[in-house]
């Protein structure tokens, strides 16, 4: 069997098909841009994914019959200020045309299930955030937050298509962080924490009661691998993640453990906009068995060391 993980160079793509491998299964990646060597059972092929084309002749040259979608040409301009409605609009349709070649591919290779990646972005507008779940209702306005409004297009279209034969889920991904992820996020502070601290640097400022659902990208993959893989699943839209709050406090204490003579500042109590939010995971556990293998001293005491021999 072979699995077709779109973005599969990138930070959550590369952890996914590794873990695909892992439980037996063969691996085409796809990269816009870069390429490397992903190990044995991982073809890669170098292709946009919103060119039509290209991703008709990919099937040509492999027998896929499953679909991780993780590229989205919609967020290549993410956290770029100078950003402007014409540079927004032409992401977006790329975002489109790739989540509409997918589709469309999948229903020509006869594959047996698509993932859509989503993210807990998708909650904002929510009043509590704590314990939320599959089933609440969404906020129509994006807030400003470009991923939230690609992705929540992205279910829309997915649920679509579910409708009509095929398919398709949707997995809703909390704060991932780890190896080969951005050594800073706009949405939560613990990958900057931890760099400043392997770098000897002054961290951005960061509140100790914020606190958000927070899953190591190796953990995230292995979920997202058993949601592609598992025979049978009973719902159409999955939350992943830990099942619990993280707070900035508790992620300093376990730096300072993990690397000896580092102290970190943090302003006390909660930021102006700060929430505490997390995902109810009961679905994704109770239809594919998975629980995270690393709690966060195991997460950070592993970043740490892949920062430091990187």
């Amino acid at each position: 069997m072979v699995t077709l993980v779109t973005g599969g160079m990138g930070f959550i793509g590369s952890h996914t098909a590794q873990a695909l491998t892992d439980l037996g299964h063969g691996c085409v990646v796809t990269s816009h841009r870069t390429t490397r060597d992903l190990g044995d059972h991982i073809s890669v092929e170098r292709l946009d994914v919103a060119d039509s084309d290209a991703m008709v002749a990919l099937g040509e040259r492999h027998a896929v019959d499953g679909i991780v979608h993780l590229a989205d040409p919609a967020l290549a301009h993410l956290g770029d200020p100078s950003t402007g409605a014409d540079t927004l609009a032409a992401d977006m349709r790329a975002g489109a045309n790739a989540l509409f070649n997918v589709l469309e591919c999948a229903i020509a290779w006869d594959v047996r299930r698509v993932t859509v990646t989503s993210t807990i972005g998708v909650y904002g507008g929510v009043p509590d955030l704590r314990g939320v779940g599959e089933d609440q209702p969404l906020q129509i306005a994006a807030g400003g937050n470009i991923v939230a409004a690609s992705k929540k297009g992205a279910e829309l279209t997915a649920s679509l298509f579910r409708e009509h034969g095929l398919d398709v889920i949707s997995a809703r991904l909390s704060a991932i962080w780890g190896p080969r992820g951005r050594k800073e996020s706009r949405f939560f502070a613990a990958p900057g924490l931890i760099h400043a601290a392997v770098n000897g640097e002054s961290p951005r400022a960061a509140y100790a009661d914020d606190a958000i659902d927070m899953l190591y990208v190796k953990d995230c993959a292995r979920a997202i691998a058993l949601l592609q893989t598992t025979d049978q699943l009973t719902h159409a839209t999955y939350n992943v993640g830990s099942g619990h709050a993280t707070s900035n406090a508790e992620v300093v204490a376990a730096i300072e453990r993990a690397v000896p003579g580092v102290t970190l500042p943090l302003e006390p109590g909660r930021s102006p906009h700060g929430a505490v939010a997390y995902l109810d995971t009961t679905r994704l556990r109770a239809d594919t068995e998975f629980e995270p293998e690393y709690d966060l001293h195991r997460a950070i005491a592993d970043y740490v060391s892949w920062i430091t021999c990187s």
